[in-house]
């Protein structure tokens, strides 16, 4: 948390009243770290571990089942969680930057304010995950489920979506400088209010009037 001074004057002499700087959740927004959460009696951390034997094909691998659990704030920046359960669960300001994604279910997860940047989340089931206000710069959704998914406000400067599934998402708001979106499917996509598509990788002849109708 940070803090910072202000003047106040007084008779006869001055005194600093100091200012807080409150996070977006009205707390100090420190991250989690997976060996202080606990799953089902579980350490996060030892989940992790087993599922990443999992992924490997090692001894002792076990998939990482955290559908509806609560991960808000946890530290996963770099984890590897291919093929994961994490439908429903809550990721609400997770950092899960540069984290391994690849074919994990995301479904109806909430991932508001998460920091996905440089994420890889190919093939990913995100259909109907809240992504209001996430950061992901230069993601990886390469034919991954957006399906009914909310964007809105988030930020996916350079984000691959070639030849994902966005049927029905919500881009309202959405940086989408230079993101690359040339093989997606946008029918009946409303990009009307998204921001940078001048700059975007669109599909040849798109038209947003076009898109809008079908």
């Amino acid at each position: 948390m940070q803090s910072t001074a202000v003047s106040s004057k007084m008779p006869g002499r001055k005194h600093l009243i100091p200012r807080v700087n409150m996070s977006l959740f009205g707390r100090s927004g420190g991250l989690r770290a997976p060996q202080k959460i606990r799953i089902k009696g579980k350490r996060l951390s030892d989940i992790l571990a087993a599922h990443g034997n999992f992924v490997r094909g090692g001894d002792g691998g076990v998939r990482a089942e955290l559908g509806g659990a609560d991960l808000s704030r946890a530290d996963l920046g770099k984890a590897n969680l291919m093929y994961a359960d994490l439908q429903g669960a809550n990721l609400e300001g997770a950092n899960l930057r540069e984290a391994k994604l690849g074919s994990a279910d995301l479904s109806k997860a909430n991932l508001k304010g998460a920091d996905l940047r440089k994420a890889d989340l190919t093939e990913a089931h995100l259909t109907a995950a809240d992504l209001t206000e996430a950061r992901a710069g230069g993601a990886e959704f390469f034919r991954a489920s957006l399906a009914q998914a909310i964007l809105r406000c988030g930020d996916f400067v350079a984000a691959n979506f070639r030849d994902a599934d966005v049927h029905g998402a919500n881009f309202e708001g959405a940086m989408l400088r230079t993101a690359i979106l040339r093989e997606t499917k946008l029918d009946g996509v409303d990009l009307s209010r998204a921001e940078g598509l001048d700059t975007a990788l669109m599909p040849r002849g798109y038209s947003q009037a076009g898109a809008a109708k079908s």
